[in-house]
């Protein structure tokens, strides 16, 4: 009997252990090209936090057959292809020109020169993902998740759950108390990414016309100019987004659902890929605003930063290998992570993990303790984090354990209680874990798992 690979729960703690052993199919077995195809390299080594990572993913590359040959037997794989065109690898940094004095060689480039944009070719709208491009998805993440823990230490999980944010197409908001590196995570990613980024900082007198753009009379021109405000970017930083007024904060809510602003009645799309990675700090009262359902229902996952470890802390106060976030090379440009994000949309989720994600919603709104429960856009959010979450870890198809390990950052937010249980000390996350433990994990073979 083939074991299956470790898998596991960062919500609840299990694993999701013999399940797979019952039989049964979840989807098409895959059939992957033979390992011996797959190239060794599939990316250079473009930075110094990527470079720890080439031994990693020679080993992810040689795990893959395993993983293949187990999906097969247990059936939850999708069938996979070769014909699809393999995601590119990112781009080369530029060489800068010789100076005006003649010369016999040019200088050299700086040693974090950012990459020149380069045009990436386009992949398959359909079909299923091959290894190669399974595995360069993995190594591109993982190039990103070593650059910005470089910034931020010692929360390797943290940022793999922002970068799934980011691939899932969907916005972060990370919330905890003063000083624990919530703005410094998000100038990190902003940074990792060779893409245009704006940090609006939130006050009591921000407007919304300062958020989202303006339309001015041009007198030489006769004639009405939008002016776009600070949104229009690949990366938008709202630090502080609670201390401004509900009508500001509404600027955000078109924006965030439909990557679109409207003044004046005429749409403005902004620029692709789009994130938002907004802050708040939750002990202060004074001069802050309660984020509406309606905005928190439109950020994919809600993060807490924490306290650093103790050995963390000190290495921050020693000042060793500790960098600035702008000081941080692009890794990807927003041409590869628009590809990572189709990608991530082609990912196989079988029928029976469809049903699993409904009912762990429907969980929610039944208990009694809660006054309003998870939304279908909640379920649609948890799936396709899902997806990018797998990517992530090497699968072209997502496990129940992808879906116990979001559920929590991904529905938490997403559910308000009635005043009685809020005061007898029930917290969202209680009933996020009431409702993973109550509904039975399904099995391959059709039947489900206490």
């Amino acid at each position: 009997m083939t074991t299956a690979p470790p898998h596991t729960n960062g919500y609840a703690g299990n694993s999701y252990d013999d399940g797979y052993e019952q039989g049964g199919h979840y989807g098409a077995a895959p059939s992957y090209p033979s390992s011996s195809e797959a190239p060794t390299g599939l990316l250079p080594a473009v930075t110094p936090a990527g470079q720890q990572y080439d031994q990693y993913d020679r080993g992810r590359q040689q795990d893959y057959g395993q993983q293949q040959d187990y999906a097969q037997q247990q059936g939850y794989g999708a069938a996979q292809s070769s014909g699809a065109t393999p995601l590119p690898p990112p781009p080369a940094p530029p060489v800068k020109n010789p100076p005006s004095p003649p010369t016999m060689t040019p200088p050299a480039p700086p040693a974090m020169a950012p990459p020149a944009a380069a045009p990436v070719q386009p992949v398959a709208a359909e079909g299923p993902l091959t290894q190669q491009q399974v595995q360069g998805f993995a190594s591109i993440a993982n190039q990103l998740a070593a650059s910005i823990g470089t910034v931020v230490l010692g929360k390797p999980e943290l940022i793999r759950l922002a970068l799934t944010a980011l691939f899932a197409q969907g916005h972060v908001l990370l919330e905890d108390v003063p000083g624990v590196g919530k703005t410094t995570l998000a100038r990190a990613i902003a940074a990792s990414v060779h893409g245009q980024w704006r940090r609006i900082q939130f006050t009591p007198d921000l407007l919304p016309a300062d958020v989202s753009g303006v339309t001015i009379f041009n007198q030489a021109t006769r004639a009405f100019e939008f002016h776009p405000g600070p949104v229009f970017a690949n990366i938008v930083i709202a630090d502080e987004i609670n201390r401004a007024s509900p009508k500001t904060q509404s600027a955000l809510l078109e924006v965030m659902e439909e990557r679109t602003v409207t003044v004046d009645g005429v749409p403005h799309p902004v620029p692709r890929p789009f994130l938002v990675v907004a802050t708040q700090n939750p002990v202060e009262m004074d001069g802050t605003y309660r984020l509406p359902e309606a905005q928190l229902d439109r950020f994919l996952v809600k993060l807490s930063v924490g306290y650093p470890d103790e050995s963390v802390e000190i290495e921050v106060l020693r000042g060793a290998n500790v960098r600035s976030p702008e000081s941080l090379p692009p890794i990807a440009d927003t041409n590869i992570v628009t590809e990572m994000i189709k990608m991530a949309q082609r990912v196989h989720i079988a029928d029976p993990l469809y049903a699993y994600a409904v009912r762990l919603a429907a969980a929610t709104r039944q208990d009694p303790r809660v006054r309003i429960g998870v939304s279908p856009r909640g379920v649609i959010a948890l799936t396709r984090a899902a997806c990018a979450y797998a990517l992530m870890e090497g699968r072209a198809w997502i496990l129940p354990e992808d879906l116990k390990a979001l559920i929590g950052p991904v529905f938490a937010h997403r559910v308000l209680l009635t005043p009685e249980a809020a005061l007898r000390g029930t917290t969202a996350e209680d009933v996020v874990a009431d409702a993973l433990r109550s509904v039975p994990v399904p099995l391959p073979g059709g039947g489900t798992q206490a």
